[in-house]
């Protein structure tokens, strides 16, 4: 059986204000060529389908068009676990029409697997799926304490529990697979993930994960990579597009996992291609920048600017460079120091003109402030002066 595992869609986030719908789209068409091509047999979704809780429309009618596409109108199923991202009533509220299809969505922690008939590979599929397993999700308190360490020793004896209960429910003539939707000790995080371990303890550590699954489909963090140490094959899929310049430079992919009835797992990771990348420019002035932009760098891309200047950028020449390049999300500009303890002057000696000179240049690092912006400087001053006059 060749089961593809997914994760982190986060449908309808943003990049700082800027949609990325069009490219979730482009994504998810990729894993649909995917699966056909990889003759997968089922979809395995590890959890944040979206981005919020309520999510935008458009978004909905995505999760739905690809979830069609990809269970190729039931003849291949398909598994989705709620995340910490999803409302998991919301997500699992179509299961009676979707059901019928063998998309089988899940929105709180499971105490049965679910067992599922793969036609095209003529066996049986057991999904231990423990969807999101936060404390209230759960509906119990672990600890009466608030101390990190006790906290943490529950959650994992908890999650390991859960996991050998539905593993020991799962029949023997079926290919075992646990899914979950948590954060395990050692991973590799990134800035766009929100945090579910909660100083440490929602942790799940490594050898808690069970032994007995073939394989376990993780989901939560966004850079693809397996678990060491684990007893059996664990590893996370990442998203599929890169949701912060933290992640700029790290290939994303998917995860195909070949597997059959009491035997052990083999996966392979399949990259995509679909979305703009995330980049970082540093470039030592305007010149250089608008180099890059005449050579075409970075066309289709995101990218976060730091530019190094010895003066303020104006904003006439932020927008021609939004202009050349709708991409840029952030521009920042760098000033070098150019105070020295030798080029200090006492403030008693120093004209208000050349204090607030002096004060725009610490403040911004060393920007220069034009002369409009002195004269405007100058006439609040002068106007202060006159109003404690009278």
């Amino acid at each position: 059986m060749r089961i593809l595992h997914t994760a982190d869609w986060h449908l309808g986030k943003t990049l700082e204000g800027r949609s990325r719908l069009s490219e979730q789209a482009e994504v998810l068409e990729e894993l649909n060529t995917i699966v056909k091509e990889e003759n997968i047999d089922a979809v395995i979704m590890a959890g944040d389908v979206f981005d919020t809780v309520n999510p935008p429309a458009l978004a909905e009618q995505l999760y739905y068009e690809s979830l069609s596409a990809l269970s190729d109108g039931g003849k291949r199923p398909v598994v989705v676990i709620a995340g910490n991202h999803d409302n998991p009533d919301r997500l699992a509220a179509a299961s009676p029409l979707t059901n019928e299809r063998g998309i089988h969505l899940i929105g709180y922690p499971r105490t049965e697997p679910v067992h599922i008939e793969v036609p095209s590979a003529d066996e049986l599929l057991a999904v231990a799926a423990l969807a999101y397993p936060s404390e209230a999700r759960l509906n119990e308190v672990l600890s009466d304490t608030f101390e990190e360490k006790l906290l943490r020793d529950h959650y994992d004896v908890k999650i390991r529990e859960a996991f050998a209960h539905m593993c020991g429910l799962c029949r023997d003539d079926a290919v075992k697979i646990a899914a979950s939707h948590i954060y395990v000790a050692g991973g590799n995080q990134t800035d766009s993930e929100r945090p579910i371990e909660v100083g440490g303890a929602y942790t799940v550590a490594a050898d808690s994960l069970p032994a007995d699954a073939a394989y376990v489909a993780l989901g939560h963090l966004h850079r693809p990579q397996t678990i060491k140490r684990a007893k059996t094959a664990a590893r996370y899929s990442g998203s599929p597009l890169a949701y912060s310049f933290s992640e700029a430079g790290y290939a994303k992919s998917v995860t195909v996992v070949e597997a059959k009835p009491g035997g052990e797992a083999k996966w392979e990771e399949i990259f995509l291609s679909s979305g703009k990348p995330l980049v970082k420019w540093k470039a030592q002035g305007l010149s250089e920048v608008h180099g890059w932009l005449d050579e075409g760098r970075d066309r289709n891309a995101w990218i976060d600017l730091d530019i190094h200047l010895t003066d303020q950028l104006s904003l006439e020449e932020i927008h021609r460079l939004r202009k050349a390049h709708p991409g840029f999300i952030h521009i920042r500009p760098v000033f070098e120091e150019k105070e020295t303890e030798n080029d200090r002057i006492e403030v008693k000696h120093t004209s208000i003109e050349d204090r607030f000179k002096k004060f725009y240049e610490k403040q911004t690092g060393g920007g220069v402030p034009d002369e409009e912006m002195v004269k405007l400087f100058l006439e609040l001053a002068s106007a202060d002066d006159e109003e404690d006059a009278t």
